[in-house]
């Protein structure tokens, strides 16, 4: 049997074709970019970013496939955003981003007062932020009514290839759940009341789980992609749940934590647990719900670093590992684009605190990679507020490889982290999840191969730079939030 998985990613799409087993005979990868046409602003051209990679993508895996029969194809991608569409599934503009684009922070205080911070939490499982749909939807109608008007579909880029393949307007529960506050996460259903409120007239697409058969390939598409007529396509979801399905993160306990330009969190329950400072969300399979936090930035910030200072990360890597924990008295708030969970500040900003002349690259690059660990211990403690609490953590992601990144994050937050075989994400977890569709049992898929354990004692060192980190981001909002208005107001940054 052979699966096809496709993800689109923020900065790149990837594809990979396996067997039943979940061993990658092909894989392709397409590198792209965001516009960011106004501060705040983060988008994507569906037609020439999604659409596009897709095409190339499947080319290649069908061509490497040699003829074999396919049976089945998955697909996920960024999200939550939103790609508004004609009834035809046409895009009518380029499609908003999720939680690094914050242009509806105004619509976000409005839909929050309307339906009251509290119910809001109780009803949908999140708080209405900059990650949520429902205040894009509010800021479209206000600045760009025309193209609102003319809105048939609500689309995401897992939900825009899965029209465009099958003809299908569907969604799966996960995505939905994030469409906040538009979706009932304990009955697991469309909130049309306050749909209707935030978005009048709009039609919701169906509801459907990312393992469902949903529809199958079109003679149109077959056409386009090469894919064989009749092929079936699952609802699929959002990429970070798909990442996450990608190393066996399906049991109540389980969690990811994913190594990239941002870091993402996602951790399996039973029931739902609704956290203000993270997002609650439907679970991949059905019956499950998830804890969800992500980090503005995590690897951006070590690419920042680099180009600032020049060198190879492999280099850097060496120097800092060189260097003893604490980074010789350094500090690092890595909030270089804001801060999502649990802070949910977009007008956050970076701080490297303790700077001496004696301190160099190999400290600097050292704290950074502190910082984001002691935003992952962060992250963690507000998911054992809320009844959480991470039984099982599997690491992914390119920041997986070298060894100190995750060495430090085990340091920190005193916890182990499994690392799996293979780490090329979500497009393996959309593969899994056609073969999860098609009858195959996927428990053996990518297992773990070795274990990062903290060194003892080393937590108790990180302690006191810990609590320091949070109590820098107390002491010093007032003026990052004075200089994030004048970078703001200069149009400089986003």
């Amino acid at each position: 049997m052979r699966f096809l998985g496709v993800d689109i990613g923020t900065a790149s799409s990837k594809g990979v074709l396996t067997d039943e087993h979940g061993v990658v005979l092909a894989r392709s990868e397409r590198a792209h970019g965001v516009s960011t046409p106004r501060p705040g602003w983060v988008e994507h051209d569906a037609e020439q970013v999604w659409w596009a990679d897709f095409v190339a993508i499947v080319g290649e895996l069908v061509a490497a496939a040699d003829g074999a029969t396919l049976d089945g194809l998955a697909v996920s991608g960024i999200g939550p955003c939103l790609l508004p569409a004609d009834a035809h599934g046409r895009p009518l503009r380029p499609a908003i981003l999720y939680g690094v684009d914050t242009r509806a922070t105004t619509e976000i205080g409005e839909l929050t007062s309307e339906f009251g911070a509290d119910a809001v939490l109780a009803r949908t499982g999140s708080p209405i932020t900059s990650q949520a749909v429902g205040p894009k939807l509010r800021w479209l109608a206000r600045h760009e009514p025309q193209v609102a008007a003319d809105t048939g579909l609500l689309l995401m880029a897992s939900s825009f290839l899965v029209h465009r393949l099958t003809g299908r307007y569907v969604l799966d529960h996960q995505s939905a759940s994030q469409c906040v506050p538009m979706y009932d996460l304990r009955r697991r259903e469309w909130a049309t009341d306050w749909a209707e409120q935030v978005a009048p007239g709009l039609r919701l697409p169906e509801l459907a789980w990312p393992t469902e058969v949903v529809g199958r390939v079109g003679t149109q598409a077959a056409a386009s992609t090469g894919l064989p007529v009749g092929l079936p396509v699952t609802t699929g979801t959002i990429d970070a749940w798909a990442e996450a399905a990608s190393v066996g993160v399906r049991a109540p306990g389980d969690a990811m934590i994913m190594y990239g330009t941002t870091m993402f969190l996602v951790q399996v329950l039973k029931d739902p647990r609704p956290h203000p400072g993270l997002w609650g969300t439907c679970g991949t399979w059905p019956g499950t719900y998830t804890l969800a936090a992500g980090m503005a930035t995590s690897g951006a910030v070590t690419d920042w670093l680099r180009n600032l200072v020049g060198g190879e990360f492999a280099d850097l890597v060496a120097e800092a590992a060189r260097v003893p924990p604490g980074s010789r008295g350094l500090l690092v708030l890595p909030y270089f684009a804001g801060e999502r969970t649990p802070l949910f500040d977009p007008a956050a900003r970076g701080i490297i605190a303790g700077l001496t002349l004696g301190h160099g690259r190999a400290e600097l690059y050292r704290a950074v990679l502190e910082g984001i660990a002691y935003g992952v211990r962060h992250n963690l403690a507000a998911m054992t507020e809320a009844g959480g609490g991470a039984g099982r953590l599997v690491a992914v992601g390119g920041g997986t490889k070298g060894g100190l990144w995750t060495q430090i994050v085990s340091d920190v937050t005193g916890l182990p982290q499994q690392l799996p075989a293979e780490t090329i994400g979500a497009c393996l977890g959309d593969a899994l999840l056609a073969a999860d569709a098609a009858g195959v049992d996927t428990a053996t898929w990518n297992p773990v191969i070795s274990t990062v354990e903290p060194y003892p004692g080393r937590t108790g060192e990180y302690d006191s730079y810990y609590r320091h980190y949070r109590e820098l981001y107390e002491c010093s909002t007032a003026i990052t939030h004075f200089l994030a208005a004048e970078q703001h107001r200069k149009g400089v940054f986003s």
